[in-house]
């Protein structure tokens, strides 16, 4: 343990003191009485307690693919392309609104099956990770009465399953997603138009830092605010406040960042507002977790191939 510490990304061969202690290391790896939630159990529970101290953590969850492809390794499913191998993973990063990391504090992770004739994959329903993820943390909330956890993801948590669940609980952590469906309001309407119908409530100015080839420059976004009934069927409806975000003067031959929010949470003024589209562009440093991430797994893969060939000899 102490020279897999001191070189993390050695490879178990080069870690080990020989080839005794290489194929012992192998084996301790690929213990199958040993679960990962079970390695990552102590992580958790440090993270809660780290938790514990702040008066508001952001929760954000989102997706990244493991890719496998070319590894020799059982128990793999396709991932966005079919030819290609891999797994899912579905973290809840803990931050503060200052972009202290405090760690990972619950995940789902699985490998898809194939479709089958219809064309469709078996299995329970893959959006469910967002509603469950929001449980895991209104369970989180009740344990931590003195922090407020704010559950944050982006377009593809825009679920009106998950914004009923919260409501149903009382909302004891609040939630803020990206909205990805302009969805009729009763009153008649589009939401989204309806958000904007009135003149802005003011400004934000901000750098957008470099990401994607995109090269960092500074955002002006004049904003709106409304509080809205959404229809959840069956005569019921979730009241939440949807705010716009959006550009003003972007450089020629540049996309106008715009942001279309969802939220549990009030917000009358600007200085509200702002702390809302604050916490949501802290969403990107679950990004750089998932860089992390993968430069290990790029380790992974060769250790788990090494296993596989020692278990062929």
């Amino acid at each position: 343990m102490e020279r897999f510490a001191a070189d993390p990304t050695a490879s178990i061969p080069e870690a080990c003191d020989g080839w005794g202690e290489t194929i012992a290391a192998y084996r301790f790896l690929g213990n199958e009485s040993v679960d990962w939630r079970d390695i990552m159990a102590p992580h958790w529970q440090q993270t809660q307690l780290r938790m514990q101290d702040q008066p508001v953590v952001l929760c954000l969850q989102d997706t990244t693919e493991l890719n496998f492809n070319g590894q020799e390794i059982e128990g793999l499913g396709p991932l966005s392309y079919d030819s290609q191998r891999g797994m899912y993973l579905h973290p809840t990063y803990a931050v503060t609104p200052e972009r202290t990391a405090l760690g990972v504090v619950d995940a789902w992770m699985w490998a898809r099956e194939k479709r089958n004739k219809d064309g469709q994959r078996d299995g329970p329903k893959e959006s469910l990770r967002w509603v469950e993820g929001y449980d895991r943390i209104a369970e989180m909330a009740l344990e931590l009465p003195e922090t407020r956890l704010v559950y944050v993801a982006d377009r593809e948590a825009d679920l009106m399953p998950l914004m009923q669940r919260a409501q149903h609980l009382a909302h004891p952590a609040d939630w803020l997603v990206r909205a990805a469906h302009n969805r009729c309001v009763p009153d008649g309407g589009k939401l989204f138009d309806v958000a904007t119908s009135e003149a802005p409530m003011g400004e934000i100015s901000f750098t957008m830092a470099s990401r994607h080839g995109v090269k960092e420059r500074r955002v002006r976004q004049q904003l709106w605010a409304r509080r809205v009934d959404l229809a959840a069927g069956k005569g019921n409806a979730v009241n939440v406040t949807c705010i716009v975000a959006r550009e003003i003067d972007a450089p020629p031959g540049t996309k106008p960042v715009e942001w279309r929010l969802l939220t549990n949470r009030q917000a009358s003024s600007l200085d509200e507002v702002n702390e809302l589209i604050d916490w949501y562009r802290a969403r990107w440093e679950i990004e750089m977790l998932f860089d992390i991430l993968k430069n290990a797994c790029r380790v992974e893969a060769l250790q788990l191939s090494g296993i596989d060939r020692l278990e062929r000899a």
